[in-house]
């Protein structure tokens, strides 16, 4: 059966994207298209299911390089099947699970500085005394992992997981 080709305008509006954004996938080797006599784009008809692949893909959290990955290892120009789809998204639970978990430690940790109003972890005697977190290294030290009772151990301050709350805190 001979292929279908669409324009640019068409794939944009089937598949709810800009077209901006499908010369972008094209330019990073996500789509492919072939050029009319008048030099116009046209897509395969078959790449709608490529750019809901895609469009899936980055709502799960993929970055654009991890997706063109996981199509580099499809056969070429195959379009992604339902199978292909529930094989590459298993791959990707690992990745999921930690960023589940990553959201879950911020989620608990949101109100965590307001109780005494000074919105600064560098300067918060509750929860990083004299700034031990920067002593463990830099970033964000507790969304990246550091619990606030073992920087405060280190800091000499108290232990928050005995059950002990620091004043003002009271347990949920």
């Amino acid at each position: 059966m001979p292929e279908t080709w669409i324009a640019i305008g068409e794939l944009a509006g089937r598949a709810g994207v800009a077209a901006s954004a499908l010369r972008f996938y094209e330019s990073q080797g996500l789509l492919s298209t072939v050029r009319s006599a008048g030099g116009r784009r046209l897509f395969a008809r078959s790449e709608l299911r490529r750019v809901a692949f895609i469009r899936a893909a980055q709502a799960v959290g993929l970055s654009l390089v991890q997706i063109r990955a996981a199509l580099a290892t499809l056969p070429k120009g195959r379009t992604p099947t339902q199978a292909d789809w529930a094989h590459l998204s298993r791959s990707w639970r690992p990745l999921l699970d930690a960023r589940i978990a990553a959201l879950t430690r911020l989620r608990a940790q949101l109100d965590t500085c307001i109780g005494c109003g000074c919105l600064s972890l560098k300067r918060c005697a509750l929860y990083n005394p004299d700034d031990a977190a920067a002593r463990r290294g830099p970033g964000a030290r507790y969304l990246l992992g550091d619990r606030a009772a073992d920087v405060m151990a280190a800091a000499g301050g108290p232990r928050t997981d005995t059950g002990a709350q620091p004043r003002g805190r009271q347990s949920r």
